[in-house]
């Protein structure tokens, strides 16, 4: 792999304190706060664009009502995330089948027990698979919780802290990517050799990538956002999780589970090509980054899309609307990190009609409501596709924009003005 210097992205940009009373309660503190941990560069980020993240922060410095509320609900999470972790991959009671504290650890959400857990047979089994089925056992014991707060809270904190400018968003964020991704002492090894694991059959699985693929872009923006100039986050910091991603990428592009993984023709291989392509523009690699975003036209689009926009790989599952909605969340930001090299995979068409837009348009009568969703779906939740529709409508479609007014809000709110990049919104993990 390639490696490059860090960009210094230069210095901050001061804000009035009459500007800074217009975004925070009017309190000496939350004041000094905003003019000192104020971020006013365009984060280098991955997958969202850093310039229209710039251009919503000074139209929220210059008033803006609408996006005044929204970073209202961005706060209401990330406040929640202040007295959450720092988490560790060091804190399970088990360590994974390679006795080493320090790799992690999960087990697939879909295999159950066959038999009653006795002392010569404590797991139950054999395993069977109950597709859609998420079995509860696969949340205690693992690092896979603790993973998904990981990725979701330092989203959330580093978007809060660029937004208000309030360092302790940032300096939580820091303390947990610090812990989880540098600390010598509770730092996880950059490889997922024990993932997904199924008792007595697997001490890992090549599927299990999907744990990090599906949301590690998100923490690559983060990182972004925190180096523009964050409270907290330090010159070691930054080095600790370069070299972390740097190693990842290299596991992720030579190991057997990660070339397993990229030969997937699913939503596995679309998101494994999506979290090798961040991480190598991430760390230098902008060839590589490029290849990967240009191959996904054929090896994905072409093959796992059809004419009609359905996705039959996903449509097979008993959870179809989340698995459609899924994969387009590795399209969609496949596509964001095509605009940061150069490829445009919204325009791409394949031989029988396949495009990104005919699978989004595909999607729109559920999303917006208008009919229900024809296939198997055993825990529909229609907002689910929100971010996936303003994608496509951002990208030029037609149809997608005339829908983006009917969608129905997820849960934390419309959070699209602030991080304009298609997030899973119905996560099945805790």
């Amino acid at each position: 792999m390639r490696s490059r210097t860090p960009r210094r992205l230069g210095a901050l940009l001061a804000v009035s304190a009459a500007l800074a009373a217009v975004l925070l309660p009017a309190t000496s503190s939350s004041a000094g706060e905003a003019r000192h941990g104020d971020a006013r560069k365009a984060p280098a980020t991955v997958v969202i664009d850093g310039q229209r993240m710039q251009d919503a922060k000074a139209r929220l410095d210059r008033g803006d009502p609408a996006l005044r509320e929204t970073v209202g609900q961005l706060t209401a999470t990330a406040d929640k995330y202040l007295n959450q972790g720092p988490w560790t991959v060091t804190d399970k009671p088990k360590p994974a089948p390679s006795g080493d504290p320090h790799d992690y650890l999960s087990q697939a959400p879909y295999w159950w027990p066959t038999q009653p857990k006795t002392e010569e047979n404590p797991w139950g089994c054999p395993y069977v698979q109950r597709d859609g089925e998420r079995n509860p056992e696969v949340d205690t014991g693992t690092d896979r919780p603790d993973i998904g707060k990981v990725f979701n809270s330092t989203t959330s904190l580093s978007l809060a802290w660029y937004y208000t400018g309030e360092k302790k968003y940032a300096e939580h964020a820091a303390k947990i990517l610090r812990t989880w991704f540098v600390d010598p002492a509770t730092r996880m090894n950059p490889n997922l050799n024990h993932g997904q694991f199924i008792p007595c059959k697997y001490e890992g699985r090549a599927i299990g990538i999907i744990d990090f693929s599906q949301q590690y872009t998100s923490v690559l923006d983060a990182l972004a956002i925190l180096q523009t100039g964050a409270p907290g986050w330090t010159k070691a910091d930054r080095a600790g999780m370069r070299a972390w991603n740097e190693d990842f990428l290299d596991w992720l592009v030579n190991s057997p589970f990660g070339k397993e993984e990229s030969a997937a023709q699913n939503n596995h291989g679309t998101f494994m090509d999506m979290q090798v392509a961040g991480l190598a523009l991430a760390t230098g690699d902008k060839a590589l980054a490029r290849k990967v975003v240009k191959d996904a036209r054929a090896k994905r689009i072409d093959t796992q899309i059809k004419g009609d926009g359905t996705q039959p790989q996903e449509l097979a599952r008993t959870r179809s609307y989340h698995y459609s909605t899924f994969a387009l969340v590795a399209y969609t930001r496949l596509a964001d990190i095509g605009e940061h090299v150069g490829v445009n995979l919204w325009d791409h068409r394949g031989p029988d009609g396949q495009s990104l837009f005919k699978a989004v348009e595909y999607l729109l009568p559920a999303a917006t409501g208008s009919a229900p969703w024809p296939h198997p779906e055993l825990d529909f939740d229609r907002y689910a596709a929100s971010d996936i529709v303003h994608a496509a409508a951002d990208a030029g479609n037609k149809k997608a924009k005339a829908a983006v007014p009917l969608l129905e809000e997820p849960p934390l709110g419309d959070l699209w003005a602030l991080r304009p990049a298609a997030e899973q919104l119905d996560s099945i993990a805790p």
